[in-house]
């Protein structure tokens, strides 16, 4: 009877090290099959995410190659004496994460406006140039030029190599807390017809807010 009850119980040992070994041979298949497939799949997700983030994806569409991507090969940020190239997502898609994911989702939007014909002609695009500019206008201004400062800094700046009027109207922006998308619009595309409060007044031209008038805010009780 004893042997009986020693044979039983060897074998009831047995059979729960068994489940306890496929258990966790089970366990552990799963999570090294979970570890490979979140490589493949941020693999994936990232390769994708960086060929959108390229001249040549932006310029596929021919509203961008036979409109603005003509007018920003005859800018110097195209070509220049030091071979130093700023592309397209150079100055529209920031390099953070967040704000990179963010701009991509919002980006969705231009993917329904393609489907729609919106601007497929030079036409239809330029009746829309001034809503873009400012579209675009004023996203840099919420993020402080961020794409512009990736490589221009006021801090960094050698005022002595500009010429005089450049270094004064540097350092005036910088203490008045101004942003490259101030003054530089139009720096890589053709500018809508807008009154930038320069020069002579243009005939039928949108009207801008005067930054520099525009008195400091207050400061926070």
């Amino acid at each position: 009877m004893t042997d009986n009850n020693n044979m039983e119980n060897k074998t009831a040992a047995g059979r729960v090290k068994r489940l306890a070994a496929w258990t966790w041979g089970l366990a552990t298949s799963a999570i090294g099959i979970a570890f490979i497939l979140g490589i493949v799949f941020w693999g994936g997700f990232n390769t994708v995410l960086e060929l959108t983030n390229t001249e040549a994806f932006c310029i596929s569409c021919h509203e961008m190659e036979k409109n603005v991507y003509v007018e920003y090969r005859n800018t110097i940020h195209y070509q220049n004496r030091t071979g130093v190239r700023a592309t397209c997502p150079d100055c529209h898609v920031p390099k953070e994460w967040v704000p990179k994911i963010i701009r991509k989702i919002q980006a969705s939007n231009e993917l329904l406006h393609k489907a729609l014909g919106s601007i497929s002609t030079p036409e239809k695009f330029n009746a829309k140039r001034l809503q873009l500019a400012q579209n675009e206008w004023a996203r840099m201004k919420k993020n402080d030029s961020q794409e512009c400062r990736n490589c221009h800094t006021f801090t960094s700046m050698d005022y002595a190599e500009q010429n005089r009027r450049a270094a004064s109207i540097h350092q005036i922006a910088f203490n008045l807390g101004q942003t490259c998308i101030d003054c530089h619009k139009g720096i890589a595309h053709t500018l809508p017809a807008i009154e930038q409060h320069i020069g002579a007044p243009k005939e039928g031209a949108a009207e801008l807010p005067d930054v520099s008038k525009t008195p400091p805010a207050a400061p926070e009780k």
